[in-house]
């Protein structure tokens, strides 16, 4: 299984492959004991940081390092607990400063500050290749825990994954337990290709009711998305309604299926763009709809439809996708893409007649809403790409 992971680098592209490991029953209690204890060690480590007023790397190394040793944690296991933890505590911070939790004062941000972070017991935990090695031959690990190395650990993934392990894999890996099933997911370094000069842009309108509208004709209709997670929301509503065990159970069982589902349409929809950008040589523009949810104002009844929008995984599928094929992207400016006419260029809310409708009030052009808004969007892509090529460096006089 490959997945997406949010950095890019200059010279390659960052993606994580997950593995399933199929460990013995012994094994899979050694691993389980893993986990526990330095999620445990975790969860002290971030006592310590939180009484001591977040201190830097090292310092927290000397208050904690022999500690975690004495826990039974080997000298890169402990390494890594001291540094998830202050890794951790920057997170805060920055959502903090950048306003993530609200303001000073929230109910949400008085909860984060007033407590040290807590651990579960299944959380990821870093190694290296000092405790983790791989043997693709066969598809096996050889793993550091509390019990000891364990050797011969069975894996399995599909066979893209095993490929980019092999050929890509760099840096450190986590193994993290979902449900009593263990993963382990590696971050792999992919050559980026240099992106070519676009012949235009295919303009990608996002949306709730269509997922994704471009301007070379392809619309991706939410109606499909929007109905599974309507019956999902009345599902768990149901669930939590009755309390009972096997209630609880099922809703343990798919807490995480409609995200799996939501993930799947998306991949789906952005491969289909970044291939179709590919195929006719031009670049791809996007919305940057960073911000929405606090600016728009919405009923009610609109706003579990509003919260649940993944445009943000959507628009990351797409940016990965064209990295890796070297594809033009950039980001535009919404403003006004709703309300300008893709024909004359005239600007008026009253050309928005609906939520699907288009009527330009001067030149009297009549298209699908997210089909104008898309052209609007192709062209500020052209515009920003070019300003991104033109020199600013003064005339020499």
């Amino acid at each position: 299984m490959v997945m997406w992971i949010n950095f890019i680098t200059m010279a390659c592209v960052k993606l994580v492959a997950q593995v399933k490991l199929m460990p013995e029953a012994g094994q899979a209690a050694a691993l389980s004991a893993t986990l526990r204890a330095v999620n445990e060690a975790a969860n002290w480590v971030s006592g310590v940081v939180f009484e001591r007023g977040v201190p830097r790397e090292y310092e927290l190394r000397k208050h904690t390092y022999a500690e975690l040793k004495t826990r039974g944690l080997g000298a890169q296991a402990a390494q890594h607990v001291i540094k998830k933890t202050r890794d951790a505590y920057t997170t805060l911070k920055a959502n903090i400063r950048a306003g993530n939790l609200g303001k000073p004062g929230s109910r949400r941000r008085v909860k984060a500050e007033s407590k040290p972070i807590a651990f579960r017991p299944g959380a990821a935990q870093p190694y290296d290749d000092r405790c983790l090695s791989w043997r693709y031959d066969v598809q096996t690990v050889s793993i550091w825990t509390v019990a000891g190395r364990l050797k011969g650990v069975r894996f399995t993934c599909a066979p893209d994954a095993l490929k980019m392990l092999r050929e890509h894999r760099k840096g450190e890996t986590d193994l993290v337990e979902r449900d009593g099933v263990f993963y382990l997911v590696a971050v792999c370094d992919l050559p980026e290709p240099d992106p070519y000069e676009p012949d235009g842009f295919v303009g990608v309108d996002l949306g709730i009711v269509n997922i994704a509208t471009t301007s070379t004709g392809y619309r991706a209709a939410g109606r499909g998305l929007n109905r599974y997670r309507a019956r999902q929301l009345e599902l768990r509503r149901k669930l939590r309604a009755k309390g009972t065990k096997s209630a609880k159970r099922l809703l343990k069982k798919r807490s995480r299926k409609e995200a799996r589902h939501a993930a799947n349409v998306n991949h789906i929809v952005s491969k289909t763009i970044v291939t179709t950008a590919e195929r006719t040589g031009r670049g791809i523009a996007l919305e940057d709809l960073t911000g929405i949810r606090d600016r728009v104002r919405l009923r009610k009844d609109q706003r579990t439809s509003l919260h649940s929008w993944s445009f943000r995984r959507l628009a990351a599928f797409v940016e990965y996708k064209a990295k890796r094929a070297g594809v033009p992207l950039v980001y535009v400016d919404p403003a006004y893409t709703s309300r300008q006419c893709s024909r004359c260029g005239h600007i008026d809310r009253k050309n928005r007649v609906g939520q699907a409708a288009f009527a330009c009030r001067a030149c009297g052009f009549l298209s699908h809403a997210d089909d104008n808004a898309s052209h609007n969007i192709a062209r500020k892509g052209e515009t920003v790409w070019t300003a991104g090529r033109e020199s600013r460096v003064p005339a020499t006089p």
